[in-house]
């Protein structure tokens, strides 16, 4: 049995740590019941079976998710050499025939570290990256995964990513254990996938680990269970679970307003705001924990809202 906080809203960022065999959906329906909060988005999904870093959005604070549209992520798992799968992970059905199988599990035993090493390199930088056909993405207004179910054709476009790392060490079983750093809209499933047709073996994503997205990280994370059971044993006890508003997108200087700037911030007047960087966006404070708007620079010191957050329940418990 699940208790609840109260309907009242909450400003908030809560990473969970999204175990294996929930939707990034699902995570969310789960959140939404435990905290009574109707207002819950994420800043990016996780495949089911993937496990890690799920940065959620509360409240009014849903509307940061624009700001985190090309956040680079940080993955660690494991990579089975021998054969490829239709959906480019152990979900899917293997592929080729019983001889073409076997011909593939056989050269995988013979794959040798620099061989991997060799392949990895291939993928470092700025590449043009196929999405696998089990994929959100879109054809003709429809996602992918739905066509590939029906056994129609996909044709999707290559899209340009960039692989930062891609770090790989062979293991005895013709596995390969990886951590790699990526741009977003990279598909670690096909850089498993192009891995193996690299190799000449075939290869699929067997396990995958979300370490990092963005500023956030598993010391970050927190489980549903951790979750549900702060709420049991009392409401207040969950503001220490949510992320401090402070560390929201470091690369956006801070600054603490007074009572005169705050309420023409909150009417969404241009105000002038001491400011010693040139960066174009600075988030304003009302306080050391309340994160009122993020304004954006007009000339100067002048910098115009472009979000205001509405006042919640978030701006007292976050402390």
């Amino acid at each position: 049995m699940e208790v609840c906080m109260s309907e009242q809203a909450v400003n908030a960022v809560l990473i969970i740590d999204k175990p294996a065999g929930m939707t990034s959906h699902d995570v969310i329906n789960r959140v939404r019941r435990i905290l009574g909060q109707r207002s819950v988005g994420h800043l990016g999904t996780l495949d089911p079976a993937a496990t890690g870093v799920l940065p959620l959005v509360l409240g009014d604070f849903t509307r940061l998710a624009q700001f985190y549209l090309q956040a680079e992520k940080e993955y660690e798992g494991i990579i089975r050499l021998g054969f490829a799968t239709d959906t480019y992970d152990a979900d899917g059905e293997s592929l080729g025939t019983d001889e073409e199988r076997q011909a593939s599990v056989g050269a995988a035993r013979e794959v040798q570290e620099d061989q991997v090493r060799e392949a990895a390199s291939r993928f470092l930088g700025a590449i043009e990256q196929l999405p696998p056909a089990y994929s959100a993405k879109k054809v003709a207004g429809v996602p992918a995964y739905k066509l590939a179910r029906r056994q129609q054709e996909v044709k999707l476009s290559p899209v340009q990513v960039t692989v930062h790392e891609f770090d790989l060490k062979l293991l005895p079983d013709a596995r390969v254990a990886f951590r790699s750093r990526v741009s977003s809209g990279t598909y670690i499933r096909a850089l498993a996938h192009d891995l193996g047709q690299a190799l000449g073996c075939g290869a699929h994503l067997e396990s995958l680990r979300r370490s990092s997205h963005g500023e956030f990280t598993l010391g970050d994370a927190h489980t549903l269970e951790e979750l549900a059971a702060a709420v049991e044993s009392a409401p207040g006890n969950v503001a220490p679970l949510f992320l401090h508003p402070r560390k929201l997108l470091p690369q956006i200087p801070s600054i603490t307003a007074n009572e005169e700037q705050i309420a023409m911030i909150r009417h969404g007047r241009a105000v002038n705001l001491p400011d010693m960087s040139k960066s174009a966006h600075i988030k304003v404070f009302a306080d050391q924990t309340e994160l009122i708007a993020i304004a954006a620079r007009v000339a100067g010191t002048l910098f115009q809202p472009k979000i205001v957050f509405a006042v919640a329940a978030g701006s007292q418990i976050l402390v």
